[in-house]
């Protein structure tokens, strides 16, 4: 509706308000003099008004209002338009203090008054359009509500006792970017709404899926079909008194009615939680009579009201890619739109945020490979959110050339690197995925002795693919509680799936060891970790490394689902010598290192950096070259912590 439509809607909403208040007016005026009733005759209605309904004629429709119970309201709403009005009722009355409306002038002065208006389930004091003061019934002063009088006069104000529960009521965008899968999903929810029409509350809809943003797209987009507006109930602000959440359910309904609203209500926030915040949830669920939409990750199962479950998902890979070339525009991607499209499962609000943050970074003359790298930086930092509340990110900076490993382990690694960035031409283009998720993850296990190189080469990986990495800490991911673990790692996966991040799980057999014989409840649970592990991996879209130092404790079920195992061997004295040699930073200043001598310390890549870091420290202490006398101190204080013994052998010529 135009500016100009909506003042004249206001204009001819008064004049029918001022029409039916005066029809009350009449009757209370005949009601004094003692004179015959006469009908109450309102003016025909305005051409604008038969297009949308004046407001009194559209409440009274939508909550079942009689004749009687809506003059009742009119009643009530001209004590507090006019004085003339008050000082009417105190004249009908007989009571000068009397200035207020009461259930006794309407039933001696209206037409059609029955008793049942103002009983506790008939429409004014169940939808609280009217509230009668504490006292007789008949006799105590009836109010009507303020947020009613507001709405009868044609002012959007939202009642002020949903504040802190309920988001302000906000109009359907004008344009909305929905790609084809959730389109679909959004015209279901119309039907099922559209085709119960007259056939009492519409059916529950429960959104599942583990992608909020395009939930809500699915809502946004079917609220725009319908032309309703759209509001969000906070879950977490919800009362858990049973009385005051059944206060809130009625306003939320009335709101609702009034404005013509669609209510979203957020599960996703109260997984997990107590059993009085689920019960809270369970009884708006049920006590709603409104369209409703819920945002879930799994169905949570009805008691007393018809649901529709519908399963949404991310926009599909190609989706994703049509939805980067509308953003970004296809000339300018030069073909790198299918690797955002493949790694990152953003959704299109972080798809849209992406775009904006490259933007921001890169000029408009930026070439095509400047733009596809400012892409997909943001586009990584899009996905941290998530995941740094649930995992430790490593700040990747390793290279190739700081890896010393013999070269058929090398060659595996760089294999392992190829399918990650080549995925979605295999799977996609080529079909190969066509069959289901199953089997499409890369995961990797990386054997080896601590220190022996297994999460510098993670780190490597991570550096090459320009991909973020996450160590996952196994004492903060497996739990006790039956079934806490599951949940712990599902949370880390659809986080990880964002982006497509490498996860790291260092020390892997203590969650994926062998599947033990069941001889109670918490065996049984134990393996059912593990199958929801190996479950997950499989159908994981980034790489996820795996770190033991002891393979033979791993179940073997879920070591034929790793695609690449590779192994760090402890390094020989040759091996140990070049680590020594690249340990060094250019910039650090040294002095007559014989790389030869110091491999004879029989220690592991990770030892050696840490003896050559705390030589740097004493070097800098002393003012001089980083020298094998610093080298030799730094190699008793690490074999200390080792609690080994440094032989002669091993230092002879040292210093």
């Amino acid at each position: 509706m135009t500016t100009v439509e909506a003042a004249a809607w206001t204009a001819a909403n008064k004049a029918r308000l001022e029409a039916v208040i005066t029809g009350v007016r009449t009757r209370l005026e005949e009601h004094v003099a003692g004179s015959q009733r006469s009908a109450i005759v309102a003016p025909s209605a305005d051409r604008l008004l038969a297009e949308r309904p004046a407001a009194i004629d559209h409440l009274a429709a939508v909550f079942g209002l009689s004749s009687f119970e809506r003059d009742i309201l009119i009643l009530c709403a001209g004590v507090e338009f006019e004085a003339a009005f008050g000082e009417l009722c105190a004249r009908a009355q007989g009571d000068p203090a009397r200035t207020h409306a009461t259930f006794s002038l309407a039933l001696a002065a209206l037409p059609d008054a029955h008793w049942s208006a103002l009983a506790p389930n008939a429409p004014l004091r169940h939808w609280r359009l009217v509230e009668p003061a504490p006292g007789p019934l008949a006799t105590s002063e009836l109010r009507i509500d303020e947020r009613v009088l507001h709405y009868l006069v044609g002012v959007d104000a939202v009642d002020d006792r949903l504040a802190g529960y309920v988001e302000p009521p906000r109009p359907p965008p004008i344009q909305l970017d929905v790609v084809p899968s959730h389109e679909g999903l959004a015209r279901r929810i119309v039907r099922a709404w559209t085709d119960r029409l007259g056939e009492g509350p519409p059916p529950l809809i429960e959104l599942c899926g583990a992608d909020p943003s395009s939930k809500r797209v699915v809502a946004e987009a079917a609220a725009l079909h319908l032309g309703m507006r759209l509001a969000t109930i906070r879950t977490e602000s919800l009362p858990l008194d049973p009385r005051e959440l059944e206060a809130l359910i009625r306003l939320c309904e009335r709101e609702a009615a009034l404005t013509a609203t669609v209510l979203i209500l957020d599960g996703d926030g109260v997984e997990g939680q107590d059993a009085a915040r689920q019960a809270a949830l369970t009884q708006l669920v049920e006590g709603l009579a409104s369209a409703l939409i819920l945002l879930v990750r799994d169905r949570r199962p009805t008691r007393n009201r018809p649901a529709m479950v519908i399963d949404v998902a991310k926009p599909t890979t190609s989706e994703q890619l049509a939805m980067w070339q509308a953003l970004v525009g296809p000339d300018r991607l030069d073909g790198q739109g299918d690797r955002l499209a493949s790694q990152f499962d953003l959704g299109i609000r972080g798809m849209r945020e992406a775009t904006a943050e490259a933007m921001v970074e890169v000029s408009s003359t930026a070439d095509r490979n400047e733009l596809a790298g400012a892409l997909w930086d943001a586009c990584r930092a899009q996905a941290r959110p998530r995941m740094d509340d649930l995992a430790q990110r490593v700040d990747a900076r390793a290279r190739w050339t700081d890896l010393v490993l013999p070269e058929g382990n090398l060659l595996a690694l760089r294999e392992l690197a190829v399918q990650v960035r080549y995925r979605a031409m295999v799977y996609d283009a080529w079909g190969f995925g066509a069959a289901g998720a199953r089997g499409l993850g890369i995961a990797a296990l990386f054997v080896g002795g601590s220190g022996t190189g297994k999460t510098l080469a993670a780190e490597v990986l991570a550096n090459h693919l320009r991909l973020d990495l996450y160590r996952i800490d196994l004492s903060q991911v497996v739990s006790k509680y039956i079934g806490e673990t599951e949940k712990n790692l599902r949370r880390v996966f659809d986080a990880a799936e964002d982006g497509g991040a490498i996860l790291l799980f260092d020390e892997a057999d203590a969650l994926f060891g062998k599947r033990s014989e069941v001889k109670d409840s918490h065996d049984r649970y134990a393996n059912i970790e593990v199958g929801y592990l190996l479950q997950r991996m499989e159908a994981y879209r980034g790489l996820a490394i795996l770190t033991t130092n002891l393979k033979e404790s791993l179940d073997p079920s879920f070591l034929r689902r790793i695609r690449f195992t590779v192994t760090f061997p402890f390094p020989d004295q040759a091996a140990r010598a070049e680590i020594w040699r690249r340990t060094f930073p250019d910039a650090a200043p040294t002095e007559g290192l014989e790389p030869e001598r110091l491999a004879r310390l029989n220690v592991a890549g990770g030892n050696i950096r840490n003896i050559a870091l705390n030589a740097a420290f004493l070097a800098a202490d002393a003012g001089r070259p980083i020298g094998m006398t610093h080298l030799l101190r730094a190699a008793r204080t690490e074999y200390a912590k080792l609690e080994r013994t440094l032989t002669d052998g091993e230092v002879a010529g040292w210093a």
